[in-house]
């Protein structure tokens, strides 16, 4: 098993920042890949970026590209969020989930492929 404790997420103006910080425990943290997704009411989960075990590599979905930065320190069993030049858009809720492996070479962008999820932290962006 492994659990994630979301936090950092808040109320901030359209062209703001946020880090958001997800906490793990349990399980080997640096055998996962990590993702972070999010969802906006009356849609569905959304894929938005995702790091390797490693921390070498990183896929963002082409709306967040150059603004958020994902990352992770595996002494602290954490990854992160960072992200600026938000907008509106950006509202949701915003989950980390963890995966100890993939399927296919894409199939990181299905929530069916992580195994854990954290409960998530609300971010919401005013214009």
């Amino acid at each position: 098993q492994v659990q994630l404790v979301e936090s950092g997420g808040g109320l901030v103006q359209a062209g703001g920042s946020l880090r958001l910080s997800c906490a793990a425990s349990g399980r080997t943290f640096s055998n996962y890949a990590m993702g972070w997704f999010r969802q906006a009411p009356g849609k569905e989960r959304e894929f938005v970026a995702v790091i390797a075990s490693s921390g070498i590599s990183s896929i963002y979905v082409d709306s967040v590209k150059g603004r958020f930065t994902i990352s992770r320190d595996n002494a602290k069993n954490t990854v992160y969020l960072q992200m600026s030049s938000l907008k509106p858009e950006d509202t949701a809720v915003y989950y980390c989930a963890a995966a100890a492996k993939f399927g296919t070479s894409d199939s990181y962008r299905s929530p069916r492929e992580y195994d854990y999820w954290g409960q998530g932290t609300q971010v919401t962006i005013s214009s």
